[in-house]
């Protein structure tokens, strides 16, 4: 199960890094999706930003999942 050490700092840069500046019902989701893997928060974070995923370019998706890889805990 993966777990986010601070929320605030992953969304902080998911928009600073990404451009994906999430309202915080798209952030509860995103943080639902987690224990699910992190292909399950970054399709949480595109369909936030209505993004259709299928479609979505991979490098786009890569910086989504890897941002997020970036602020889960350690071990977790």
């Amino acid at each position: 199960m993966s777990t986010v050490a601070d929320p605030d700092a992953l969304f902080a840069s998911l928009c600073s890094e990404v451009g994906f500046c999430l309202h915080e019902k798209g952030q509860k989701r995103v943080l639902e999706a987690l224990p699910k893997g992190l292909d399950a928060a970054m399709r949480a974070v595109l369909a936030a930003e209505g993004v259709d995923e299928p479609n979505a370019p991979g490098d786009l998706k890569k910086a989504v999942r890897d941002c997020i890889k970036a602020h889960l805990q350690p071990g977790a």
